[in-house]
């Protein structure tokens, strides 16, 4: 009995593990809204690297001086474009609904899933972008302001280029060493843009939040998805973080004031199975 019950504890340890996960990216989100008005989306971004690069490196201690040219060359592009990735989401949520930015930026990894995809599944791509289509609108008028949704895209090309950077990372790294060098590049990258931009100074109450919100967002969750990769299959991780426009609404609902018309619902739901129904079928193509 103790070997059948084994599997089943490590697939619940690992679907808790996920869905803590996606609440504390999503509570993240949320927390980040305000500071994104007091002190500008690049200014936060900058903040929140920085933070999450001094923590991991203490608790890590990457021997940076050892990588060699390929693992820079790894680490520098993965900084980029998390850098990127992170300005432009700040910058869309500044601007539009929170569901609305996840779902755009969405796209994005769904895109790379769908990559190679032909015939009937194509209608996962299609579902997802009329989706976003319906989230836009809230029974009375179109909620994407222009420049937000094109911030939230911005995010979303910002995010396939993280999943595939990421991958090849994990490859020339052990460990959280790789993590922790793109998150140096990152803060690096985005501290001209940051300390220009700031719109007002830093308070204590400020840079405690966000503290917090660095560890809400990336430490906790990459650490998080990481155990849960260890105790679950691929398909299932990949169907749990499909949840993660659904959640992003909900949040933003019971925390931003940005509550959810029946057609916005709606496009939600068909997002989140959108997702499902690529990482499906994207597995049925390597079993074939």
């Amino acid at each position: 009995m103790s070997f059948s019950m084994a599997p089943s504890r490590g697939l619940s340890t690992g679907v808790a593990l996920c869905l803590v996960s996606i609440l504390c990216i999503q509570l993240g989100s949320a927390l980040s809204a305000g500071l994104i008005r007091e002190i500008g989306p690049a200014t936060a971004a900058f903040l929140r690297f920085s933070v999450a690069a001094v923590v991991l490196a203490l608790v890590v201690r990457p021997r940076f001086l050892a990588f060699d040219r390929r693992q820079w060359t790894a680490a520098v592009g993965l900084g980029i474009a998390m850098a990127g990735m992170t300005f432009c989401f700040f910058s869309a949520i500044e601007r539009i609904p929170l569901g609305l930015a996840v779902a755009i930026d969405f796209l994005g990894p769904l895109a790379v899933a769908a990559f190679g995809l032909g015939g009937w599944r194509l209608v996962w791509p299609a579902a997802a972008f009329i989706g976003v289509l319906f989230l836009s609108h809230d029974g009375t008028g179109w909620v994407g302001e222009p420049l937000g949704m094109l911030f939230a895209a911005g995010a979303g090309t910002g995010w396939a280029a993280y999943i595939i950077l990421m991958k090849r990372s994990s490859v020339l790294f052990e460990g959280l060493d790789g993590l922790a060098a793109s998150l140096l590049v990152a803060a690096l990258a985005s501290a001209p843009f940051g300390i220009l931009s700031a719109r007002s100074g830093l308070s204590v109450d400020m840079f405690g939040a966000i503290v917090g919100i660095a560890f809400l967002v990336p430490l906790l969750p990459y650490a998080m998805e990481l155990t849960a990769l260890r105790r679950m299959p691929v398909v299932a991780f990949g169907i749990l973080m499909s949840l993660e426009p659904a959640a992003a609404s909900l949040v933003g609902a019971a925390m931003l004031d940005q509550p959810l018309a029946l057609l916005q619902i709606v496009g939600t739901a068909l997002v989140v199975v959108a997702s499902v129904g690529v990482t499906l079928s994207g597995r049925q193509g390597d079993a074939a």
